[in-house]
């Protein structure tokens, strides 16, 4: 979405400054759209609620400035969560080693869907290399229309200190 790329680009310096990177932006909605950022603490310790109000006040205000918006709209603030989606490329190099479902936007060998392991990320030819049922798999960052973590034992006892 165009909006959310260019409602990224006027929020991120801010948002860094502050200690913070966005992790995705999406809207929603209709005549009173609904602004839902999923940032994180640069530092990556775990997001408390202070950490959400600060950004919304930054976020709020930065948006009644620019008027992005000609009516009303509701701002949400969120951390990514243990089972957090995969957006960015640094994603996949950052959680090399963990449980992933990933959907592609086409058929890779007759599927869209795979759930398996993160095996690395090549940062010259864009792909994930990843593990499902026994099998490896290069998947190109541009084919990926969805991913997230799965919840295991192992991304729990790697969870950020608060």
């Amino acid at each position: 979405m165009e909006i959310c790329s260019k409602l990224t680009d006027m929020l991120s310096p801010s948002l860094a400054d502050l200690g913070y990177e966005i992790v995705r932006i999406s809207l929603q909605g209709g005549d009173v759209k609904t602004v839902q950022i999923m940032a994180e603490r640069e530092d990556r310790n775990a997001m408390t609620l202070a950490d959400c109000e600060k950004i919304s006040r930054t976020a709020s205000a930065l948006l009644d400035v620019e008027d992005i918006f000609q009516n009303k709209y509701m701002l949400e603030i969120s951390s990514p969560g243990v089972d957090r989606p995969l957006v960015r490329e640094s994603d996949y190099s950052r959680f090399v080693g963990f449980d992933a479902k990933i959907e592609t936007l086409h058929d890779i060998n007759g599927r869209k869907r795979f759930k398996g392991k993160i095996l690395s990320y090549d940062e010259v030819t864009h792909t994930v290399h990843f593990s499902f049922e026994d099998q490896q798999l290069e998947i190109a960052f541009s084919e990926i229309s969805k991913a997230k973590l799965l919840l295991t034992d192992t991304i729990m006892q790697k969870q950020p200190k608060k």
